[in-house]
């Protein structure tokens, strides 16, 4: 399989993973034929790119990060609480929820034969906090298994992880959604998110107060630029200063009604630069060897004029992926060249085309 932009699919192409709503539920399975009338959804509704099955990479297996139901029982999770909080309920949040979803997803990624390469969410830009609280949450796992975190410590920084948004329920919408830069005004109201969530979550015995600080700490910045305390350095606690690295990746990396998605090596480039700045340099070293710069299935151009697609990781060196070429330039060649990029020095991607 490989990811192709949208715009870039052929009639009677198939999917080999399925499309998913903001709700978690499959829109087209894994299988299907594309048709026109899809394709123009799809792309009104905000989808990207797509994963299309190639008969070329039949032999590259590419596994999910966390399985449909472990997602679909997170999307449930994160629309449950929103509720409860949005109906001003006296009750206390379904907690349970949010630690059985954090399980799953541990074991999911425990169990996953490619965690570095998988990260990619084929998503539109419905309801963009629930996709974002969940893609950021297995992106901050990745980081807290890494960081050799025990079963107890990634259940408590996952749970606030999926929560840490949620004070996003008391934003008005056209704020969070504004297509325009946003006002002084506006742009206060939003940073109020971080003490929202907080307030929320501190609230729950349920939730221990390091999780709830996930929520109230991670637009901190490592030099004290960020909000709602100014807070610096060690001053910001390692759940925080890990969730934030986790929080602005996923966000670049998703489309939003008022922004393109920029392509994870772009992300990546742009979050390794703010080591010192608004990151704790420790913790981007644990980024820059677990998260992929070129997600497996990626569309790539390199250096020597080919083109082809990213088939598999090199867990020592995230920026020189194996990849299987089939053009140079515009023709195809009569047979696909396979290079490890750790063994080429000469050949660099110098781009992402995903067609």
């Amino acid at each position: 399989m490989r990811l192709v932009n949208t715009h870039f699919v052929k009639e009677g192409s198939v999917l080999a993973r399925p499309v998913i709503n903001s709700s978690g539920k499959i829109l087209l399975q894994s299988g299907v034929r594309v048709t026109a009338l899809y394709i123009e959804r799809l792309i009104a509704m905000g989808y990207d790119v797509l994963f299309i099955e190639d008969d070329r990479l039949d032999d590259v297996e590419l596994f999910a990060t966390i399985s449909e139901k472990t997602r679909e029982v997170a999307y449930k999770t994160i629309q449950n609480i929103s509720k409860y909080i949005e109906c001003n309920t006296e009750k206390s949040l379904p907690v349970s929820g949010v630690r059985l979803t954090i399980k799953e997803m541990i074991n999911d990624l425990l169990s996953s034969k490619d965690i570095l390469g998988n990260l990619t969410d084929i998503q539109g830009y419905d309801n963009y906090t629930f996709h974002h609280s969940i893609n950021t949450t297995i992106i901050a796992l990745v980081l807290g298994i890494a960081s050799g975190y025990n079963d107890q410590r990634l259940l408590e920084f996952g749970m606030g992880v999926l929560m840490h948004d949620i004070g996003k329920i008391m934003i008005p919408e056209c704020v969070l959604n504004k297509k325009t830069p946003l006002t002084d005004e506006e742009f206060m109201e939003i940073k109020k998110h971080t003490t929202n969530g907080f307030e929320i979550l501190r609230k729950n015995n349920d939730f221990s107060l390091l999780s709830a600080h996930i929520a109230f700490q991670h637009q901190e910045k490592w030099n004290g630029s960020g909000y709602p305390r100014g807070l610096k350095g060690t001053e910001i606690h390692e759940y925080g200063r890990m969730a934030a690295v986790a929080d602005v990746y996923e966000a670049l990396t998703s489309r939003r009604v008022y922004r393109k998605a920029v392509e994870p090596n772009e992300a990546y480039e742009f979050i390794i630069a703010q080591a010192n700045s608004h990151f704790d340099p420790r913790i981007l070293e644990l980024f820059k060897k677990h998260i992929a710069v070129y997600p497996s299935g990626s569309g790539i151009l390199l250096s020597n004029g080919q083109r082809g697609n990213v088939v598999k990781q090199n867990s020592l060196f995230p920026n020189r992926p194996y990849v299987r070429v089939f053009y140079q330039g515009e023709e195809e060649l009569s047979e696909p060249i396979d290079y490890n990029l750790a063994d080429c020095p000469s050949i660099m991607i110098i781009a992402v085309e995903n067609r």
